[in-house]
């Protein structure tokens, strides 16, 4: 009876063990995040109004110990300049009644932490972005620096909103561009 307790504690102390060392690694993790992230899109074409867009409460977050990247914006939350054309774009483009909120999730590549300084670095920044339902790989230009224990990432990218099967009626066709450039500012604290 003796050795069957003895067991049982060993057993008990084993998955304790385990279930710790599990949670130290993950809030070991150097995970840098804001909620104050600037992404920008513009899909204007000349002679036309201005289409442009900003959302100054993207949500954003880097593993700086693996590069994983993720962020999320509140649909709703990109304003633009004409309030009649931010109702059009919520209502018959981006459709952010059933689809309220866009994502970006992918990595960083050849990211390393300990080489970041306060010289800005180029890098690629490879994943999937989910948009008006649609899943679609992204990849992007990013600059990565440190700045007074932050990380700052700048970068841009191209979308296409017929890859997201947003429907620009004809009647609007000329006045906003096929390819959208998207452009994004973050400054990632601990």
């Amino acid at each position: 009876m003796g050795l069957l307790k003895i067991k049982t504690i060993n057993m008990k102390n084993l998955v304790l063990l385990i279930v710790t060392l599990g949670f130290v690694n993950i809030v070991s993790a150097q995970k840098y995040s804001t909620k104050t992230g600037k992404v920008t899109f513009e899909a204007s074409v000349p002679l036309f109004e201005d289409v442009f867009a900003q959302d100054n409460s993207n949500i954003a977050i880097i593993n700086a110990d693996n590069g994983d990247f993720a962020s999320v914006s509140t649909v709703k939350n990109f304003q633009f300049k004409v309030k009649l054309m931010e109702e059009h774009f919520n209502e018959n483009y981006a459709e952010t009644a059933q689809y309220p909120k866009t994502t970006f999730k992918g990595k960083i590549a050849n990211f390393d932490k300990t080489k970041l300084t306060a010289s800005p670095q180029k890098y690629t920044v490879q994943g999937t972005l989910n948009f008006h339902g649609v899943d679609k790989a992204v990849n992007s230009t990013a600059t990565i620096y440190a700045k007074d224990g932050k990380i700052c990432m700048q970068g841009t990218f191209v979308a296409r909103p017929a890859d997201f099967k947003v429907t620009i009626p004809k009647m609007v066709m000329k006045k906003v561009a096929e390819n959208v450039n998207v452009e994004y500012n973050y400054i990632l604290s601990k």
